[in-house]
């Protein structure tokens, strides 16, 4: 066992932010947080099946990253725990509700499921059952935007790829072998790892010969950072130099996020392997409150401010819930429909 790593090597700059950009990364964390609430309580009520991995408590890893891209425009490949992308990268909650109960209006027509969110128009390219599956996915994708740039001619072609996986992705031979061609391409694309310090039930520093997982970075000559990831403006500090610096053409970057999640793996997990007094420091570290504190210190919003957005959102994720019990299943004759590309599915 290692210490317990409380100090990361990343120390942003400036974490300055307008009034605006902090009430807009509030709001995307608060969806985040009690969509993933009203998950919990619809999967025990019975209204969604399968595994549900939720992502409370690493809020501020997905609006700190995604938030810093240009939406619509650059590319987010996720996890299985990937609602919370999903509505960062602006899928509408109704849709990606509906998915998870599997109805015809969600965002993958209802085949995919918790695991499986996707959505073309927002450059989400899809969540992924497998450890560490999304990675070559997300690599192949900034591959393609080199390529239609260098090769093609396209000027426009400048995005960038922001691919998401856990600490136990990193074992995995998918994460060497995608880090190795994409520093050998100089791919535009920016690695983050939400270790959450748990693979399922297996403890992150019992898994790993190099529990440091930026270090890694190193091995191919790419720039790797560790960033505190229960603070949204650190996390989104140093998602702007990277998305910078592949914008750029100046290579890929790892960073290495350090979050924890709330609740267990899955919620079939009955979370009894993580002690106690890990869990209590780390949620004494909550970044919603952590975020909402530092908007009321720095007078870029009020109590009263906050609330409001609060009410705005719990309103979006009701909504969201009556639209998914009222849309349809899907319709038995498409069981074959969307398995390839169609003209008239775009």
């Amino acid at each position: 066992m290692v210490a317990e790593r409380t100090l990361p090597t990343f120390r942003p700059q400036s974490t300055q932010i307008t009034r605006e950009q902090g009430l807009i990364l509030y709001e995307d964390m608060t969806l985040g947080r009690l969509f993933e609430d009203k998950c919990a309580e619809m999967y025990y009520r019975g209204k969604m099946f399968g595994f549900v991995h939720l992502y409370n408590g690493q809020e501020a890893v997905s609006t700190g990253v995604i938030k810093a891209l240009r939406q619509g425009e650059d590319y987010v490949s996720s996890t299985y725990r990937d609602h919370v992308h999903a509505l960062s990268v602006g899928v509408p909650p109704k849709e990606v509700m509906a998915e998870l109960f599997g109805k015809e209006t969600g965002c993958s027509k209802g085949r995919g499921g918790s695991m499986h969110l996707f959505s073309a128009p927002h450059r989400l390219l899809g969540g992924y059952a497998f450890v560490a599956e999304g990675i070559p996915v997300a690599t192949g994708v900034a591959f393609q935007t080199k390529y239609r740039r260098e090769v093609m001619g396209n000027e426009n072609a400048d995005q960038v790829t922001a691919c998401f996986f856990g600490d136990g992705a990193t074992n995995n031979g998918q994460f060497f072998e995608c880090l190795n061609m994409a520093t050998l391409w100089n791919l535009p694309i920016v690695f983050v790892v939400e270790n959450n310090k748990w693979a399922i039930g297996m403890a992150h520093d019992r898994a790993t010969a190099q529990p440091e997982i930026y270090k890694k970075a190193s091995a191919f000559g790419m720039e790797g950072v560790e960033v505190d990831g229960m603070d949204v403006l650190a996390v989104r500090a140093a998602a702007e130099q990277a998305i910078a610096r592949a914008r750029a053409g100046e290579g890929p970057t790892l960073i290495e996020t350090l979050t924890y999640r709330f609740r267990g793996h899955s919620l079939a997990d009955p979370d009894e392997v993580r002690p106690d007094e890990e869990k209590d420091a780390w949620m004494a570290r909550d970044p919603l409150k952590k975020f909402a504190g530092y908007l009321l210190e720095q007078n870029l919003a009020t109590q009263q401010e906050l609330s409001e957005i609060d009410e705005k959102v719990q309103h979006q994720i009701d909504e969201a819930v009556t639209y998914a019990e009222s849309s349809p299943e899907p319709d038995p004759k498409d069981l074959h429909r969307y398995i390839f590309a169609d003209e008239d599915d775009e």
